[in-house]
């Protein structure tokens, strides 16, 4: 076991599988204690074995603020603080200019948008000056891809919070930042095509981007948010930090 996160307290919102699971497990590794929330039980469940004795899983919808507020009422009360906050809960799905439904709309930019920010702003009373707080951005958010209009407009919001909380917050020393993922290896990418065969075509579309030739880990992205989320980025913050094989880069 690592220590660059000894003694912190993190949240990982949607921590229950995919990326925040792999981030939650790293964090765990470097000695942090994490609270991982999840709107399903049984994967919050399964996420909370795999990741071992130092989490606590809290079942969580994040577009809903009673729900947030139950959450953060728990970490107050069993830690006092929170050093780290991975605000990384999100949806996605797809549909062109011309199909888009108002559903469609508020689903995403209700888990998103208000989500995060909330999340974010709820969490700033039990954050102590000087802490981490990253969001979860996307390469989609500035690759115009057909049919994802709505999931890469939710994003490139959370962009420009990263951009106004970075001055927001600066007093307080608080450090905001965003990850981006390239296509990871994940249950919400593979839930974007309802088939095996449109499943393994989406996959190959979104390799041949990649320059890297291959789709990420979600391990690859819970190392970088390891890295924003310790002192060893003690000088970094309102940055954008691509994690995609450089399929937003060339």
């Amino acid at each position: 076991m690592s220590d660059k996160l000894e003694g912190k307290i993190a949240l990982v919102t949607g921590g229950s599988s995919g990326i925040g699971l792999a981030t939650a497990q790293r964090f765990a590794k470097e000695g942090a204690h994490v609270f991982i929330t999840g709107r399903r039980k049984p994967e919050l469940d399964a996420a909370l074995k795999a990741i071992g004795d130092h989490a606590t899983a809290v079942q969580v919808d994040v577009s809903k603020l009673s729900d947030l507020d139950r959450l953060f009422a728990q970490i107050k009360r069993e830690k006092g603080r929170l050093d780290i906050v991975f605000a990384n809960a999100g949806v996605g799905e797809f549909g062109a200019i011309g199909a888009i439904t108002e559903e469609n709309f508020d689903r995403t930019f209700a888990t998103n948008v208000r989500g995060t920010l909330f999340t974010v702003q709820k969490a700033l009373a039990l954050v102590p000056d000087g802490a981490s707080i990253i969001m979860t951005c996307s390469t989609a958010s500035m690759q115009g891809m057909a049919g994802f209009s709505v999931y890469a407009a939710s994003k490139a919001a959370i962009r420009s919070f990263a951009r106004s909380w970075t001055t927001d917050l600066k007093g307080r020393k608080i450090r905001v930042n965003v990850i981006s993922p390239g296509p990871i290896t994940t249950p919400g990418l593979a839930g974007l095509a309802p088939n095996e065969e449109q499943r393994k075509g989406l996959f190959a579309m979104l390799t041949s981007k990649v320059p890297l030739g291959r789709i990420g880990d979600p391990d690859e992205i819970a190392k970088a948010a390891v890295f924003l989320a310790s002192d060893d980025s003690s000088f970094v913050t309102g940055i954008e930090l691509f994690v995609d094989g450089g399929a937003a880069q060339v």
